[in-house]
């Protein structure tokens, strides 16, 4: 309640909102960002999105009304001198992670309000819509724009519809609840096919990506004990099956069907560094205190960091160090 009522009170006395999300961003925090906007135009409210790069192509259907903008598109159309009521950062409660020139625009602003659901120091959480509670920031969207008194429609219920099933994987997360399905619940009364919607994210798939998958499945590796399960991933094995990153992000939740898992991983190789992804569907692990101790974060179902090395040393390092992490839950 408290989140909802700060809400309201920001946007009912800001006229020109600034919506951003994360650097590479994927579909939950422009989801989020997408339908927040759409909400506050219907009330009047001069929104935009801008973001640090322009928006994907893959991304563009959710954007029937092109409102999403990278920065340099922002500045040619906008006059950026011009003092912002509310800046929203979607999706993140870190101004890092925006992007060092959008952050630029923070100085802009009257006011600053993060919406998101990772977790969070409590004295930011007391001051910002953040509910760590809840299964994805789509989803707390979804009940901000229902506390504004705005009504969705298709493309609004199609932008959080989409936040959502990527946010929880497709509704796989423990954290997701009967609150979750019954916004769901209202996005479909809105207009939302479920089938069509999950059709658009992930895309049709040419073989060459199916045979990516099934190469990367076949070379899966488990622990002794079988608690701990990885995959890996090269910036060549992408290119030789004339794929994209953005389409492995879900290759390792295939993991978390393993008899005995407690942690599944995923080392993708990207120039210097591997990004190191964590996955749990136990609520006794919480891979997002691991990937903490890594050096990076996340929820304690997801997480991921980066770490510099070449892979197959990182590999090794890295299980060793979930192996001891695991030995003290």
């Amino acid at each position: 309640m408290r989140i909802k009522e700060h809400f309201k009170k920001l946007t009912k006395k800001a006229n020109k909102i600034v919506i951003t999300t994360h650097i590479h961003p994927d579909a939950d925090g422009i989801g989020s960002q997408i339908a927040l906007c759409m909400a506050l135009r219907k009330m009047g409210k001069d929104a935009i999105c801008v973001n640090e790069e322009p928006l994907f192509e893959r991304y563009k259907y959710l954007d029937p009304d092109n409102i999403v903008l990278g920065l340099e598109e922002y500045k040619a159309q906008y006059d950026v001198e011009q003092e912002i009521d509310l800046f929203i950062v979607a999706d993140t409660n870190s101004l890092p992670r925006i992007g060092t020139n959008v952050q630029q625009l923070v100085l802009l602003s009257k006011d600053l309000l993060f919406i998101d659901h990772h977790p969070c120091p409590k004295e930011l959480q007391a001051i910002h819509c953040i509910d760590t509670n809840t299964a994805a920031t789509g989803e707390l969207v979804g009940g901000l724009i229902e506390a504004i008194g705005v009504e969705f429609d298709e493309a609004i219920a199609l932008a959080l519809y989409t936040a959502i099933i990527i946010d929880t994987s497709s509704f796989r997360y423990p954290t997701v609840t009967g609150n979750t399905h019954a916004l769901v619940s209202k996005l479909m009364a809105a207009g939302v096919k479920p089938p069509e919607a999950f059709n658009l994210i992930n895309g049709t798939k040419k073989i060459s990506h199916m045979q990516l998958l099934g190469k990367v499945l076949s070379s899966a590796q488990t622990t002794k004990d079988e608690t701990i399960a990885w995959i890996c991933l090269t910036e060549q094995m992408i290119e030789n099956h004339e794929s994209d990153a953005e389409d492995t992000h879900g290759f390792i939740n295939h993991l978390l069907i393993l008899d005995n898992i407690k942690v599944a991983c995923m080392f993708r190789k990207i120039g210097k560094q591997v990004k190191v992804s964590l996955r749990s569907s136990d609520d006794s692990i919480d891979v997002g205190i691991m990937a903490q101790a890594l050096g990076g974060g996340g929820h304690n179902h997801s997480a991921a960091t980066v770490v510099e090395g070449e892979l197959s040393d990182v590999v090794k390092r890295t299980i060793s160090k979930i192996e001891k992490m695991l030995s003290q839950v």
